[in-house]
C-alpha cells in the first residue's frame, strides 16, 4: 500500500485495517465504500480474467504523445466510443497532502491541453481493426457494429498509428466499454455538480475556488450518495448490473479527475458525458441543458429496452430538463429525484409545479434533501433492497465526519 497518506486520501489504506473488523457496522460500510479500489488492488497479480475497469489518471504518462480513451457502451448491435489524442503535460498525482498552489497548477495543466488534430487511431475488437481520425480539437469517435452482442464489460486495445511518436515507442491505450448485462432491470442517469460531489455550482466564485484548491482526493462527496449508487447498481436482486451513466456540462479537459474521484469513493464506474468546451462554446457556456438533453436522449435511444431513474440536483435546469425527458420518452422514466441545495422559496415552488406536471405524465419527481430518501423511496418501488438503506445511513455518517474539501 505504501506510506500512509493524510486527509482522504488515508480512507483507502485505512478500509483495508477496518476490513478484518466485523464487529463495527460503520467499519463495515468503510470498507464497502470502497471496495471497487479494494478489487482492483486484489486484482493484481491475479492470473485470471480481470474484469474491466477505469484506467487511473494520476499516473505521470511517458512520451510526448498520449491517447485518452473515454469509458465507450454498448447495446445488442453496436458498440460506441470516444477519446482524445494529445500531447504528454506533467501531471500532479492527486493525494490529500497536496497543497492548494500544487492542485491549482494541475488544473492549469488540465485546461490547458495540447490537442493532436488529424491523428489516425486504431481499435482492434475481436479480430478486426477499425480506425477513425482526430478532428482540430484532438477528439476521435468510433461507431462500431457488432455482429453478435457482448455479454458483459469488456476492454479494447487502441494504438495511434499516426503521427508515430519520436522514439519509436507504440502508443497504445485500453479502453473500458460499459455493456449492461441481460440482468439489468433499468438504468441510472446521473448529473455530477452537486449531485455525486460538492461543487457549488450556484455559486460561481466558490466553484471556481473549490475546483482550484482540491483533487479527485480531497473533493468530497454529497454523504450517502456512493452506498445510493452501489445499491441502485447492484439492484435488489444484489447482482443487476444495473449500469450508470454520468451527464455534465463540465469539459472533457475534466475527466481524469472525475474518473479519479468515482474511483476514489467507491462509486460505480459508468460512462461520463461531458462537452467540449473549445472556443466555439465560449459564447453560450451557461446553456448545458442543449447538451444534458443531447447526451440522455442518446443514452435512452441506445438502451431503448431500459427504463431509468434520473439524479439531479435544484441549483440550476435539471429539474426542466428530466421533465423534458419525461415528456419525450412516456413510462421510461421510473423516477426523478432532485438534491435540494437551493433554499429559495421561490425555487421549491417552480420545483413543485414541476413535480405535478410530472406526475400527470404518470412519473414521479422527488425533492429529496439527503440520499436517505431516496434510498427509502427506491427500496419502496422495489428497486434496491431494504437493507441497502442502512447502508446509506452508515455512508452519510461517515461521509460527515470527514473533514471538509
Amino acid at each position: 500500500m505504501g506510506k500512509q497518506r493524510t486527509g482522504r486520501a488515508t480512507r483507502a489504506h485505512c478500509v483495508v485495517v477496518c476490513e478484518v473488523d466485523h464487529e463495527d457496522p460503520a467499519n463495515r460500510l468503510t470498507s464497502e465504500r470502497n471496495q471497487f479500489s479494494i478489487a482492483k488492488l486484489s486484482a493484481d497479480g491475479d492470473p485470471g480474467p480481470v474484469p474491466a475497469r477505469e484506467p487511473a489518471f494520476g499516473e505521470p504518462r511517458t512520451g510526448s504523445l498520449m491517447l485518452m480513451p473515454y469509458t465507450g457502451y454498448a447495446n445488442d448491435g453496436e458498440l460506441t466510443l470516444h477519446g482524445r489524442v494529445l500531447r504528454a503535460r506533467k501531471s500532479t498525482l492527486a493525494e490529500g497532502r497536496t497543497s492548494a498552489w500544487r492542485n491549482f497548477i494541475a488544473l492549469v495543466r488540465l485546461m490547458n491541453s495540447a490537442e493532436v488534430p488529424g491523428a489516425t487511431v486504431c481499435a482492434h475488437l475481436r479480430s478486426s481493426d477499425h480506425q477513425a481520425v482526430t478532428d482540430r480539437e484532438g477528439y476521435f469517435a468510433f461507431t462500431i457494429p457488432l455482429d453478435r452482442k457482448l455479454e458483459r464489460d469488456v476492454e479494447i486495445d487502441l494504438r495511434l498509428l499516426a503521427p508515430a511518436a519520436g522514439d519509436g515507442v507504440p502508443i497504445v491505450a485500453r479502453a473500458m466499454i460499459c455493456v449492461p448485462p441481460v440482468s439489468a432491470r433499468f438504468g441510472v442517469i446521473s448529473d455530477i455538480d452537486d449531485t455525486i460531489v460538492w461543487t457549488h455550482v450556484g455559486n460561481r466564485r466558490r466553484m471556481l475556488w473549490t475546483l482550484a484548491r482540491s483533487n479527485a482526493a480531497t473533493r468530497k462527496p454529497l454523504a450517502g450518495v456512493a452506498a445510493l449508487y452501489r445499491a441502485l447498481h447492484d439492484g435488489v436482486e444484489g447482482d443487476e448490473g444495473n449500469p450508470i451513466f454520468y451527464v455534465s456540462s463540465s469539459p472533457w479537459n475534466l475527466y481524469p479527475p472525475l474518473v479519479d474521484f468515482l474511483r476514489i469513493n467507491g462509486i460505480p464506474r459508468g460512462p461520463i458525458f461531458l462537452r467540449d468546451w473549445g472556443r466555439h462554446m465560449l459564447h453560450d457556456w451557461r446553456d448545458h441543458a442543449t447538451h444534458k438533453l443531447a447526451s440522455i436522449r442518446g443514452i435512452m435511444t441506445t438502451f431503448a429496452h431500459l427504463p431509468f431513474v434520473l439524479v439531479g440536483d435544484s441549483a440550476e435546469q435539471d429539474p426542466e430538463i428530466y421533465r423534458q425527458v419525461v415528456r419525450e420518452f412516456p413510462r421510461r422514466v421510473a423516477a426523478i429525484y432532485i438534491h435540494s441545495v437551493s433554499a429559495s422559496a421561490a425555487r421549491c415552488a417552480e420545483i413543485t409545479n414541476i413535480a405535478e406536471e410530472v406526475r400527470a405524465l404518470d412519473s414521479s419527481l422527488l425533492l429529496v434533501p439527503d440520499s436517505e430518501k431516496a434510498a427509502i423511496n427506491e427500496a419502496r418501488a422495489g428497486r434496491i433492497g431494504n437493507d441497502r438503506i442502512e447502508h446509506v445511513l452508515l455512508d452519510e455518517r461517515v461521509e460527515k465526519q470527514l473533514p471538509a474539501s
